[in-house]
């Protein structure tokens, strides 16, 4: 789909660190932080709790070990994950509105609003680290 793209060594690291946390955080989706997710799972949401914590978890290992693996359709993942990333976004929000504490630090209104703002970053993190922006930007010229 997207045209392999040349990635700099920074963007290699940041793309690197990006994956691991990934993986890192689907784990602990899976396992010591299963119920704190499950804080973030919005009441509308037609399913368990748990199971979007599981399956939520699964993709996010899938995402981190493919953008960490899989160099050819790097781009493609970075959009992925950015993807990803925005349809989580309502659950991050609906934690803040419900008040709901979570993983020990996001304890109060002002913690979980501040948690918001880093969505964005992680959104342009995938895009950058994975080259994904700038195949689109090539596709533009």
């Amino acid at each position: 789909m997207k045209k392999e793209v040349n990635t700099s060594l920074t963007q290699n690291i940041f793309r690197i660190l990006l994956a691991l946390f990934m993986v890192y955080a689907g784990f602990s989706h899976l396992t010591f932080n299963r119920i704190d997710f499950q804080a973030q799972v919005p009441d509308w949401v037609p399913l368990s709790k748990d199971l979007v914590v599981v399956l939520s978890g699964i993709v996010e290992i899938a995402l981190g070990l493919t953008l960490l693996l899989w160099k050819k359709q790097r781009v493609n993942f970075g959009w992925a994950l950015a993807l990803f990333f925005i349809l989580v976004f309502p659950g991050n929000l609906a934690q803040y509105l419900d008040g709901k504490d979570a993983f020990g630090a996001l304890n109060s209104d002002s913690t979980r609003l501040i948690r918001l703002f880093f969505q964005p970053v992680l959104i342009a993190w995938a895009l950058w680290s994975s080259g994904a922006w700038q195949s689109w930007r090539n596709t533009k010229k």
